[in-house]
């Protein structure tokens, strides 16, 4: 006996077995876009980071990571402000000399004190050190950078020298994107702590984060600038707490 077709006359079991799959994905996206709603406050940047995600995903074209457009990035130390009061043995001792050596030398309006798991940070803004763009350090800067390098000197601890920018993309002659930024910028001032003042090589290391570990939303001019910054991390081996 000759099979019969599969067709629309046959009580509907002609359908193809694309749509079948493809309304199952729309239920599965729609049933995910609910929960969001649901569980959280629906933040707008998020949710476009996600829908661009989604889109990359269907079409194949490049979009968005849902990390990146959240502003969080896997694993990064999270810098925050210092609060001396949780502090005892080195990291304690590092903090105090940092704190003594901004008073001593006026430097309260240029350098920032932060922390994280790692030890005692230096920041200073981009603009500070660097003309936009550039990673030439600016002559302004040395008597500054020059003072830096007496404290590190007096210290025993490993130095991280970090670069940072915003999300605004970068593409001309020497640069094709932040990462080279950040890493020419970090590069600059190890260059002049090592090459201009004599400090030992083996206690520093240049790293370059580019627009991914931002410290604010890039979302306008203010928050951005802070993005833009250079940090001088004194890693504290082990960083104790009170109890």
């Amino acid at each position: 006996m000759a099979r019969k077709k599969r067709g629309s006359g046959d009580n509907g079991q002609g359908i193809d077995e694309w749509i079948l799959t493809y309304s199952d994905t729309v239920t599965l996206l729609l049933t995910f876009f609910i929960l969001l709603y649901t569980f959280s406050t629906v933040d707008n940047q998020k949710l476009k980071s996600i829908s661009q995600a989604f889109q990359a995903m269907f079409t194949g074209q490049p979009g968005q990571s849902i990390i990146e457009g959240s502003g969080v990035t896997p694993d990064a130390p999270l810098e925050s402000e210092v609060n001396p009061e949780n502090m005892n043995g080195e990291l304690y001792n590092v903090y105090e000399q940092v704190k003594a050596f901004i008073d001593e030398n006026q430097l309260d309006a240029s350098l920032q004190i932060k922390e994280d798991e790692r030890g005692i940070i230096l920041q200073m803004k981009d603009s500070i050190l660097f003309e936009s763009g550039k990673a030439e350090l600016k002559e302004e800067s040395t008597p500054m950078l020059s003072k830096i390098s007496g404290l590190i000197n007096s210290l025993n601890n490993p130095v991280i020298v970090e670069g940072h920018t915003d999300n605004v993309p970068i593409s001309n002659y020497i640069f094709k994107s932040n990462w080279e930024l950040s890493t020419a910028r970090s590069v600059s001032v190890v260059r002049y702590f090592i090459e201009g003042k004599g400090l030992k090589p083996e206690r520093f290391t240049a790293a370059a984060y580019g627009q991914y570990k931002p410290i604010a939303p890039n979302d306008n001019d203010e928050n951005r600038a802070k993005n833009r910054r250079v940090n001088i991390l004194l890693v504290v081996s082990e960083k104790e707490k009170k109890k």
